[in-house]
């Protein structure tokens, strides 16, 4: 890395971590480095309008314009193709199907899809919604994304039909699921939404926007391998958001 370079990184850190005005003998100081190369990087972020002098004899603070642009950096982070090769990678070490959809409220829209090599698979169209919050994987995610307030006013008032003989019914016992869903960090669906078929899900978040990423396939072929793909799900999440993955839970 230039030394220049470095430096001014440097500066940027250093009123991160003393969370004050610093003023150039301050930054000399704390940093080792000459006044004079402390001026150099100073004159240059306070002309670029990085940084401000406070008062006369003050000292120097970052202004709100590195969070601005941070900000609208991360706004537009290009979430599906950072996420792109990485639920691939899941697909194909689990061959069967895997779903990366975006929450916008109360509805999750479906990005990307990719799908197993075997003829009888679970299929979904990228830009359908989630079809259920009550019987679906997805929609199990969705609602323990939520804070308890606005969990607790959905439950009041959504509808549970029954979609298949396996469905949840009672508010209480999708209380429950969700609660399990959140401890373990993944969330389940047994033939909920559809006869023979499991999915699981679980939710990252990147700056203001939370996405839910699910794996779905036929009841006999996803069983056996469910902890597996849970354990490979929660990791790719928590990678996805640059988190530690959470401690699993039996």
């Amino acid at each position: 890395m230039s030394k220049i370079v470095g430096r001014t990184l440097d500066f940027l850190e250093l009123f991160a971590e003393q969370k004050r005005p610093l003023s150039l003998s301050d930054i000399s100081r704390l940093l080792n480095i000459p006044v004079s190369s402390c001026h150099d990087v100073l004159q240059a972020l306070t002309e670029r309008g990085y940084i401000y002098e406070v008062s006369p004899r003050g000292g120097y603070y970052p202004t709100l314009r590195l969070h601005g642009i941070a900000q609208t950096i991360a706004e537009n982070d290009p979430v599906p193709l950072r996420a792109e090769p990485l639920l691939r990678d899941l697909r194909d070490h689990l061959d069967e199907t895997v779903l990366l959809a975006q929450i916008s409220g109360l509805e999750a829209t479906y990005l990307l899809a990719f799908e197993p090599s075997h003829p009888l698979r679970f299929r979904q169209q990228v830009g359908n919604r989630i079809s259920s919050l009550h019987a679906t994987s997805a929609g199990k995610a969705l609602l323990g994304s939520l804070d308890e307030a606005a969990m607790d006013s959905v439950l009041k008032s959504i509808q549970l039909p029954a979609l298949t003989q396996h469905t949840t019914t009672s508010k209480a016992a999708l209380r429950r699921q969700i609660e399990l869903g959140r401890a373990r960090g993944w969330y389940l669906n047994e033939g909920e939404s559809q006869d023979g078929v499991t999915t699981i899900s679980a939710v990252f978040a990147w700056h203001v926007s939370s996405y839910i990423v699910t794996v779905a396939g036929p009841s006999g072929r996803l069983g056996p391998k469910l902890e597996e793909a849970a354990r490979s799900l929660v990791l790719l999440c928590a990678q996805l958001s640059m988190r530690p993955a959470p401690r699993a839970e039996k």
